[in-house]
């Protein structure tokens, strides 16, 4: 059998032609995966953790909506995108209701700069969160295709266990390969099942736990930007080198490298001075917005009562009167003290000026 016969065209898939449907896989609640053929047999070519455009007809008019390609292209006869419903939505709605097999849609690309075709390493960190697990596992499925032993810390963070996409999947890879390590981590077990992975959000402490190398590893991060703003903080916390981090959101996907959007994030200067007043005790302190709050409050013979000193027993919780903290706590405050004014003093710095009920 030649290869022309095995695919069934000699020319790869072209955007100026249809995608039918051939497959629906329903995966957990309101998500699917869609797997599309070409209907003239051409194959298809891109990279793994690239997207694809799909037109979609909705009620009203039709619409363009972008999703990540979770199949392979080590697997070309056929396509695949796997979709989550979000509170709103109208054409992943639209897909789940009404896209069945033979249905033709247009689609555009592939597109796209996620992958780790184009930043080559020895060791691979994915980390993701809810639907952002599709390019992982389409570079994942690649990994395991390429007939190579691979070395990948696969880090996912879910709700609930049952609500882990592709979770039978990567157990089945994971098991026949020991150079895929899967961490999942979840908010809360499902009910009158056990759970023995990690439990919670995802943290500094739990990331070290989870790949004790992550220096040594090219990380692909993708989900909500909360969830990859936090990841952020925590790798250059713990003196990760971001030009070996990679991003992707599954809500904006990113084309060129033009595109890309810059990463603003806030990130603590060791040549930048600050300064913190102590409220309570009338003390005023010039430091570096590397400091953190209890060191310059021991410095100046103060006392905050504390503990772990890595933002995990929440004993050094005090009240911010004024100003800006950068906090990378590991989960010893809760959202609601945040919102409050409250932070950490082990793990909070201080941007420019800062008054704490001390």
């Amino acid at each position: 059998m030649t290869a022309q016969t095995r695919i069934g065209s000699s020319a790869p898939w072209r955007d100026d032609e249809w995608l039918e449907c051939a497959m629906v896989v329903p995966e957990s609640a309101d998500v699917a995966t869609f797997t599309f053929r070409a209907p003239s047999g051409a194959w298809f070519d891109y990279q793994p953790g690239q997207f694809l455009t799909l037109d979609l007809p909705v009620p009203g008019g039709a619409v363009q909506r972008t999703y990540t390609i979770s199949s392979s292209p080590s697997r070309p006869l056929s396509i695949s995108i796997t979709v989550k419903a979000q509170a709103g939505s109208i054409g992943t709605r639209w897909m789940l209701d009404n896209l069945k097999p033979g249905v033709r849609i247009k689609g555009y690309g592939p597109a796209g700069i996620f992958s780790f075709h184009r930043h080559p390493a020895r060791k691979f960190l994915f980390i993701s969160a809810g639907s952002g697990i599709t390019p992982m596992m389409s570079m994942t499925t690649w990994a395991w295709d390429s007939g190579e032993m691979p070395d990948i810390v696969f880090v996912h963070a879910a709700r609930r266990p049952s609500e882990i996409i592709f979770r039978e999947r990567l157990e089945q890879f994971a098991n026949r390969v020991p150079g895929l390590q899967l961490r999942f981590t979840v908010e809360e077990p499902d009910p009158f099942r056990v759970w023995h992975g990690y439990h919670g959000r995802l943290s500094q402490i739990m990331l070290g736990l989870m790949a004790p190398d992550y220096l040594a590893r090219e990380v692909f991060c993708c989900g909500p930007e909360p969830f990859m703003r936090a990841v952020r903080e925590m790798l250059a916390a713990l003196g990760f080198d971001m030009a070996h981090y990679h991003q992707e959101s599954f809500q904006a996907p990113v084309g060129t490298e033009a595109d890309a959007p810059a990463l603003n994030d806030v990130t603590p200067d060791a040549d930048t001075r600050a300064e913190i007043t102590f409220a309570l005790s009338g003390v005023t302190a010039a430091c570096a917005e590397t400091d953190t709050v209890l060191a310059v409050a021991r410095a100046s013979g103060l006392n905050i009562p504390s503990g772990c000193t890595f933002g995990l027993c929440g004993t050094c919780k005090v009240k911010k009167v004024s100003g800006e903290v950068h906090m990378v706590h590991n989960g010893g405050i809760s959202d609601e003290d945040v919102a409050g004014g409250y932070i950490l003093a082990c793990c909070s710095r201080p941007l420019g000026q800062v008054a704490v009920a001390v």
